[in-house]
């Protein structure tokens, strides 16, 4: 069977990771434990998850002319990923992230974006071709604002339905969400796009409703352990998620969009695509590290519901 073709616009970045007993406050050193250089990245994760859950991914980004770069590339291609239209900007560091990760799975990140910031409008046009027989278009915001709405505006005149993870958070016009098929933002980055001065559990509805009026087509916002928030204009309800003890929750909502891109662009029925997502997210937060722990389609479609139960 011939598996559906995703372009993924987005960051690649290494991680550097500390295992740490629990996240140190302002000020505070904390002795860790194990250190891990891991590839991550929201874009490059999102982009190993949907490889890895079976589709066709060709992902657009830019590495810096390092050896984090070269290593990235090379990454990508053992993926089985596309990598023509990665740009190598010379002189530039290729994006890093520092992560401490504590006990319970719970993380802190601070990323230097370097070459992410010179992916811009400009090579988006210019990659056009890439686009070219795209079944879906997944996007984030962790490369500069003006190239993800040449991303979105392109995916319009394409007629490619595309799909917006509005992370890290940060405010979006209107014009933009109005082109948007699915918008994936969590409890705080759909916090910061609707512009409320608080988050509690009561917002959340209101959110996702807001979200779906200012004019994206279908919203999903995720809520960690709480599992998801769906509406459009079939559905308006909370979708459980899949109870796992956590290692490490890095990139477990990376993962979620990865396998849900996927899933959507393999025609699967939205309810079951979302379940198909949470899954693979369920699956990620076992195992240490963003890309690594991104499972295979095999270990999505094995996975054990008499273990991992839907928490309530």
């Amino acid at each position: 069977m011939k598996k559906p073709k995703i372009v993924i616009v987005g960051s690649s970045n290494t991680d550097m990771v500390v295992k740490v007993p629990r996240i140190p406050i302002p000020g505070e050193t904390i002795i860790g434990d194990e250190f891990l250089v891991i590839p991550g990245g929201k874009g490059a994760n999102q982009a190993v998850a949907a490889a890895r859950a079976g589709a066709e991914v060709t992902f657009i980004s830019c590495v810096g002319d390092d050896l984090y770069g070269q290593q990235a590339i090379e990454n990508y291609k053992k993926e089985g990923i596309n990598t023509t239209y990665i740009k190598v900007q010379k002189g530039a560091h290729s994006g890093i992230a520092l992560i401490t990760v504590s006990q319970d799975g719970e993380n802190c990140i601070a990323v230097a974006p370097g070459a992410n910031n010179d992916l811009v409008a400009e090579d988006i046009h210019k990659y056009k071709e890439a686009f070219t027989d795209a079944k879906l278009i997944l996007v984030q915001l962790e490369i500069p604002m003006s190239t993800v709405e040449a991303v979105v505006d392109l995916a319009n005149i394409m007629k490619i339905p595309l799909m917006l993870n509005p992370a890290p958070g940060r405010t979006i016009p209107i014009s933009l969400i109005k082109m948007i098929t699915w918008i994936t933002p969590n409890e705080t980055e759909a916090n910061i796009i609707t512009s409320r001065k608080f988050l509690s559990d009561n917002n959340i509805v209101d959110m996702a409703c807001e979200l779906h009026n200012m004019g994206a087509e279908t919203v999903i916002i995720t809520l960690g352990k709480n599992g998801v928030y769906l509406k459009n204009d079939e559905y308006h309800e909370k979708l459980d998620s899949y109870k796992v003890k956590p290692i490490d929750t890095t990139a477990a909502g990376d993962v979620f969009n990865g396998a849900l891109a996927f899933a959507l662009a393999n025609k699967t029925p939205l309810i079951k695509a979302i379940d198909f997502a949470q899954r693979a997210a369920a699956i990620s937060v076992t195992k240490m590290g963003a890309q690594p722990s991104a499972p295979f389609r095999k270990e999505i479609d094995l996975f054990n519901k008499n273990i991992a139960v839907k928490s309530h």
